[in-house]
């Protein structure tokens, strides 16, 4: 495993949150003018925290961890929890196009697939929950292809990128 640690970025300005919603543990932060959000907690099948299982960071955030199968192989990769943030460590030596199977790395657990999104039927998308409770309205979708960065963030059961799309001035 590498024990890389990726460039800080300037300071973070925190924003106001969307509407009130159940605690889901995402940070709405203002960086170089746009909005970013960050996972402070994301919770496996049987309930395991995944954020910040080792020391691993992004610019001053624990890293997500999930166990990554892929062509035969298996490890840890140590995920930003920035979203849109496509650095990782760890387990990363595979080929841009591979199908995974992505895993809990507590439990041992293959993650939940969400269901298909509509005009992308090749890509499966894992659930990791944002709430303790295990929340299927507060979710995270991973994509199983790796190297194809189109996660999905819910949160209240409303994605989070269609409240970034619409806030004025954020």
């Amino acid at each position: 495993m590498s024990n890389h640690r990726p460039s800080r970025r300037p300071s973070q300005i925190h924003v106001r949150s969307p509407a009130p919603r159940e605690k889901s543990n995402i940070e709405l932060l203002k960086h170089d003018g746009q909005v970013q959000v960050v996972l402070g907690q994301a919770f496996g099948p049987k309930g395991d925290n995944l954020i910040g299982i080792d020391d691993t960071q992004f610019d001053g955030h624990a890293a997500l961890t999930l166990k990554v199968r892929a062509a035969g192989r298996e490890g840890l990769t140590h995920i930003s929890p920035i979203h849109g943030d496509d650095r990782k460590t760890g387990f990363i030596d595979i080929p841009v196009g591979t199908k995974c199977e992505l895993l809990c790395p507590v439990s041992g657990e293959v993650l939940p697939k969400l269901p298909p999104v509509p005009g992308d039927e090749t890509t499966s998308y894992y659930a990791l929950y944002l709430t303790p409770e295990l929340s299927e309205g507060a979710v995270v979708g991973i994509s199983d292809v790796w190297g194809h960065y189109h996660s999905r963030v819910v949160d209240n059961f409303e994605l989070i990128s269609t409240w970034l799309d619409s806030e004025p001035g954020v």
